[in-house]
């Protein structure tokens, strides 16, 4: 599959996702098999099996104080853990689970709104 290049709309203050494919994602000329991303700031991520994804696994996200998580769960849409619902529900934060491409492209979208999200992106 070819990489995809994404044009925001409007410039929104912090990372975007610029592009992504089968290597995974582009942010700032860097290039990310897997991401957290808040307002501030991208970074790699060695995310647990999707079974095993814990509110602890996204503490730094947690930390910024978002409306919602962003949870791409890789090539397809998967399920996120009930216990992980439960957890982020509890904080007061919403979960918006959705195949990793899907979540990369809404990231953009409501970055440019000004949302204050953030978003962890399993590998594609």
């Amino acid at each position: 599959m070819a990489d995809l290049h994404m044009r925001p709309d409007r410039a929104s203050p912090g990372p975007v996702v610029a592009g992504f494919g089968a290597g995974g994602f582009r942010v700032e000329n860097r290039h990310y098999e897997a991401l957290l991303l808040t307002p501030e700031r991208a970074d790699a991520w060695s995310p647990p099996p999707l079974t095993d994804l814990t509110a602890d696994a996204l503490t730094g996200l947690l930390e910024t104080r978002p409306e919602f998580v962003l949870l791409g769960t890789g090539p397809s849409l998967r399920r996120p853990p009930p216990a992980l619902v439960r957890a982020l529900e509890a904080a007061d934060v919403g979960l918006e689970a959705m195949d990793s491409r899907a979540a990369a492209r809404a990231w953009g979208v409501l970055r440019s709104e000004g949302r204050r999200i953030a978003a962890a992106l399993y590998p594609l």
